[in-house]
Formats: structure tokens, C-alpha cells, sequence
């Protein structure tokens, strides 16, 4: 496993899914869709979002 960092480069918005797909070797596109759908129908995952940018670092 990598170490879980926001990338410079691959971000859409803040890199949360990249980081997340890249630590956890899935893809960055299904997380990015589940998140999508998370923050339609139930809000939460726009939290979730906004935590993880606060709280993952940058790479550097």
C-alpha cells in the first residue's frame, strides 16, 4: 500500500479520490462516482469530502 497523500497531479477537484483509489488500489473513477451519488441522495459524503481535503496531505 502507498501512503495516502493527495497527488498534484490526477486531482478532479482536491485529489480526495485519487488518494483513496491510489492507497487502496481501486478506481478512482468508481470512487469518484460514489461519492457523486453519496452527496445526491444522501448528503453525507459532501462532509466526508471536505474532512478527507482537510486531513489528507498534500504530496510533497
Amino acid at each position: 500500500m502507498s501512503r495516502l497523500e493527495r497527488p498534484r497531479r490526477q486531482r478532479l477537484v482536491a485529489g480526495v479520490c485519487s488518494a483513496l483509489a491510489a492507497r487502496y488500489d481501486t478506481s478512482v473513477t468508481a470512487l469518484r462516482i460514489v461519492m457523486v451519488l453519496g452527496a445526491v441522495f444522501f448528503g453525507l459524503s459532501f462532509w466526508i469530502y471536505l474532512a478527507l481535503w482537510i486531513l489528507i496531505p498534500a504530496e510533497g
